[in-house]
């Protein structure tokens, strides 16, 4: 494997061991990290005590990545492929709006490409995008080879949806519900692969390693606690985000940041962990995971209204409610707390009831059943973290900083996103970055060695600690100071008190609800000391003591792994597009939908 960790994506990269000195000193000072962080494995054991059992390739994780990932390797490779709960149960299931691709008769690699680089605000591998939106049209293709049905306009041309950020209509969708049609296609593919056994209801505890590569995954049954060693030649992470360290977020349950905490204990290199997306419209209400309102509906003509029922947006930015994510999210936040209320307001009324019922069906009926009639009432919404932008580091092969460890998704900080994800980027990521680590899998496999027995250190047995408390303590604490707005007082406040719970990462808990709760706290206290590295305000990340983005200091990575002071990369060559200027010139057609080609 080559050596990524001093030339991850051909950067030329500038190390720095820990912060500048003003950014230095005081007890929260950021990448002080708790010592119980530098754990390497949750649990006590010895791999000889249980059953194991060797393939070619484990997979982590059965969404998009994970299942791209399983379908595209050579039928000779033995893919074992793991899912925390049942196998369509996963982030990709929830997600509505669609896919994107410069598909379009009036789109073009490098309009998705100029769109990408405005929404990431500099920090994107320009590289890495170009790669990733060229190669959109064989990985289109490749799902609908696999029973992925997408959407028709008239005359049989793929009809294509506008999202925020993007400047004409890019996004690929089947109603509002691409997400269930892309699992549903993959996850039944997968169960007649031969060469694919699929282990359901199964916990990654941690990644095994021998010397510095990685030799598999222990994982417990989620009912009996057993435990199973998975040994490996090649490793693939595609366990998804972690909203759940969020009181309020559209993340299913399973979303606890497993695998990006179990890669941080490998010693694999993360990056750019402070930006968490927050999306501007969740049904606002009791429920947990918080219903998302793809912003789809915002593409067909919906507005968003102040307690005045005023359009706030049209001022703010020239894409008005389709602006990034992050300008939507953050002038709600001024609406809100000008306004005294917990939302704003959705208004799809002018579109029409038969218009709203045909394309958005399942929008239609959630809000139905919560007592909205989305054809005559204003809807709230409010936002709620949505997408871990950063991650474990990748190359533009999906290959990690440690040997044998590969990773695709939301799980990986790969270059793509920058400081903000573009809507409907994320399935794309998965399908590109899936196929691509399956063209170099076999070579990875070949020669790979085999660890025979991977025995941990010694750990205190647990004390008695209230999962439940610690979890909605963290919850509570993440969304008070780490949330959309930021600063360096609230971000103190919750170093404190992660580095509290940190406490219980330094026993031996057996339970999943347990293991869970530790993975949400190295998550957690990751995020806030990146948070509070940060001192400006860029895409996602959004300090109210640094309100602008600081191009002399911060364009850049910050980049750690266990064991090591965070330091930070420069990025040397990317394009930093002036906000609009390239989505702007080409926006072409407004909100409506355009045809374009399969």
């Amino acid at each position: 494997m080559p050596d990524i960790s001093g030339g991850m994506h051909d950067r030329t990269r500038e190390r720095r061991s820990g912060l500048p000195d003003a950014r230095r000193g005081g007890p929260t000072a950021p990448g002080e990290l708790p010592s119980a962080l530098g754990r390497r494995y949750l649990l006590d054991f010895d791999t000889n005590d249980f059953e194991q059992r060797s393939y070619d390739v484990v997979v982590i994780g059965s969404g998009i990545a994970g299942l791209t990932v399983a379908l595209s390797v050579p039928g000779n490779v033995r893919v074992a492929l793991v899912t925390k709960a049942r196998l369509a149960e996963t982030g990709t299931w929830y997600a509505q709006g669609g896919i994107a691709g410069a598909v379009g008769e009036a789109d073009s690699v490098e309009l998705h490409l100029a769109d990408t680089l405005v929404v990431g605000q500099g920090i994107c591998d320009a590289e890495v995008v170009r790669t990733v939106v060229a190669e959109a049209a064989e990985a289109l293709a490749e799902l609908e080879a696999f029973g992925v049905r997408f959407d028709l306009a008239e005359g049989g041309k793929v009809s294509l949806a506008r999202e925020g950020g993007h400047s004409l209509p890019r996004v690929l969708h089947s109603g509002d519900a691409t997400g269930v049609t892309i699992q549903d296609a993959l996850t039944s593919a997968v169960r007649e692969a031969a060469n694919v056994d699929i282990i359901e209801e199964h916990f990654l505890v941690d990644l095994l390693t021998a010397g510095d590569r990685c030799a598999g995954a222990l994982v417990l049954a989620r009912e009996s606690g057993t435990p199973l060693a998975l040994m490996a030649g090649v490793v693939v992470l595609a366990t998804g985000g972690c909203g759940q360290v969020y009181r309020v977020t559209t993340n299913p349950d399973i979303a606890t940041g497993d695998g990006v905490a179990a890669a941080w204990r490998a010693g694999a290199e993360l990056s750019d962990v402070e930006f968490v997306q927050f999306h501007p419209t969740a049904l606002d209400s009791d429920a947990h995971p918080r219903t998302l309102i793809t912003e789809a509906l915002r593409g067909e003509g919906a507005y968003l209204l102040d307690c005045n029922e005023r359009r706030f947006m049209p001022g703010v930015h020239p894409l008005a409610e389709l602006a990034p994510r992050d300008a939507v999210t953050r002038e709600m936040e001024r609406i809100m707390a000008r306004c005294g209320r917990p939302n704003v307001w959705l208004d799809a009324r002018h579109l029409g009831e038969d218009r709203l019922r045909e394309r958005f069906p399942t929008i239609w009926g959630r809000c139905a059943d919560a007592g909205y009639d989305l054809a005559r009432d204003l809807v709230p919404v409010a936002p709620a973290a949505h997408y871990m932008v950063g991650g474990v580091r990748v190359d533009i092969d999906g290959r990690t900083t440690v040997p044998g460890l590969f990773a695709a998704g939301e799980v990986t900080a790969s270059g793509l996103h920058g400081a903000n994800r573009l809507a409907s980027n994320s399935l794309l990521e998965g399908v590109v970055f899936s196929r691509r680590i399956a063209r170099v899998l076999a070579e990875e496999c070949v020669g790979a060695e085999r660890a025979a027995r991977v025995v941990s250190g010694s750990a205190d047995r647990a004390a008695a600690f209230t999962i439940a408390k610690a979890r909605s303590a963290l919850q509570e604490t993440m969304t008070a100071f780490a949330g959309m707005n930021r600063s360096a007082g609230g971000l103190a406040e919750a170093a404190e008190i992660v580095g509290g719970l940190s406490r219980m990462l330094e026993v031996s808990l057996r339970r999943t609800i347990e293991l869970e709760v530790q993975n949400m706290i190295t998550v957690a206290t990751l995020i806030v000391h990146a948070a509070l590295a940060r001192e400006e305000t860029r895409g996602a990340h959004s300090r109210i003591d640094f309100p602008e983005r600081n191009d002399e200091a911060y364009v850049g990575h910050f980049v750690w792994r266990r064991g090591d002071a965070m330091w930070f990369e420069p990025v040397s060559t990317c394009v930093v597009p002036s906000a609009f200027e390239l989505g702007a010139a080409a926006a072409g057609p407004g909100p409506a939908e355009e045809g374009g080609a399969p």
